[in-house]
């Protein structure tokens, strides 16, 4: 903080500069002298100055062209600019107006006057400087508030999630799939939409929505879901109806990722070919999130283990997904899920088996 204001004059004539600072100095100011434009504003990089003093008549660069380079530099930018002139005329001070004054002192100048002017224009640059501290500061605070708010929804997020693939697995106890299945073929969806263009907000609705993708599972009876064998005609009419026993189940709610799942629920068995069930919707009938889902679900069965099936390899497994392309899946699907091959894989790794699904867990008691 400056001990006391800074008055920044600016004249061609020593004897000017010289007069006003025998003037301002006794009554407390700082006085800077400058003896032209360029002069001045090679000060202005060390000094801090409260009011500016410019004299109109200056050879090269007059105070009007100064004015407006105090104008343009955002350190100056609120700093008062008082023009001291011999000139009266009207145009001359709309002239200087435009060029960013904020007052006039007409020669001979007289000391109260100057006095005056500078001990009021004093105020107002103190005013300016106490409005740039005080917003600086709110959005300072504002920044840290985002900041927690953004913290606390992620924490809020990541609880959410947690709570979707803890309830998606209430279906395990009925099934023989693993909990790792819903978290990666989520993430797989989540990726493959991303790389369809799908935004960001609808990219991660599809990761909260996925995991509920067979929750109409729960409703399919012990016989018929956990048979060892092939089912027979009418125990695999039953077993589809776990699509519409889902689509019941998240009917009704409000909340954008369930109205979504319910849409995943009741889709993702549907075929490019319309050969899928429950409602053999074919191509674009298909939701784009049911297609999506389709291949990451599939991609996801095909390369894990189950109590009946060693995992496929990798190879044969893409050979399955591109055997499907234009069948079973849609073909721009397919195209994206090969572009994100990589990230499809790091996912796989991220989130592998550590346990046997919960229903044999279950019956090892």
């Amino acid at each position: 903080m400056k001990d006391r204001p800074v008055v920044f004059v600016v004249d061609d004539e020593p004897q000017n500069l010289r007069l006003m600072e025998a003037m301002l100095v006794p009554e407390g100011y700082e006085v800077v002298l400058a003896e032209d434009g360029p002069r001045a504003l090679e000060m202005l990089e060390t000094i801090d100055p409260d009011v500016c003093l410019l004299d109109v008549m200056m050879p090269g660069m007059d105070g009007y062209a100064l004015a407006r380079e105090l104008r343009a530099r955002e350190a100056a930018r609120t700093v008062p600019i008082v023009m001291v002139t011999a000139l009266n005329d009207v145009r001359d001070r709309v002239r200087a107006l435009e060029a960013g004054a904020d007052d006039f002192l007409s020669k001979p100048v007289d000391r109260s006057e100057l006095t005056a002017r500078v001990r009021s224009l004093v105020k107002v640059k103190a005013y300016n400087d106490h409005m740039k501290e005080y917003q600086q500061k709110l959005e300072a605070a504002v920044q840290e508030r985002t900041r927690e708010l953004q913290k606390a929804n992620a924490r809020i997020e990541a609880a959410s999630l947690d709570t979707i693939y803890r309830l998606s697995r209430a279906a395990e106890y009925k099934d023989e799939e693993t909990g790792g299945h819903i978290k990666r073929m989520s993430h797989y969806a989540a990726a493959v939409a991303r790389q369809l263009g799908l935004g960001e907000a609808t990219c991660k609705r599809i990761l909260y929505a996925a995991p509920m993708h067979d929750v109409g599972k729960i409703g399919i009876p012990d016989r018929i879901l956990l048979k060892p064998g092939k089912l027979d005609a009418e125990e695999w009419k039953v077993m589809k109806r776990h699509t519409l026993i889902g689509g019941a189940i998240l009917a009704g709610s409000d909340t954008p990722h369930i109205r979504l799942a319910r849409v995943i629920a009741m889709t993702h068995h549907e075929k490019w070919d319309g050969s899928g069930y429950p409602n053999q919707l074919a191509g674009e009938q298909i939701p784009l999130v049911g297609q999506i889902t389709a291949i990451a679900d599939v991609f996801d069965a095909l390369t894990s283990r189950r109590p009946y099936k060693e995992p496929f390899s990798l190879e044969r497994s893409y050979d399955i997904i591109r055997q499907g392309r234009g069948t079973h899946f849609a073909p721009d699907v397919v195209d994206a899920f090969f572009r994100v091959q990589e990230e499809i894989l790091e996912i796989k790794k991220r989130f592998q088996d550590e346990d046997e699904s919960l229903l044999v867990a279950m019956n090892a008691f």
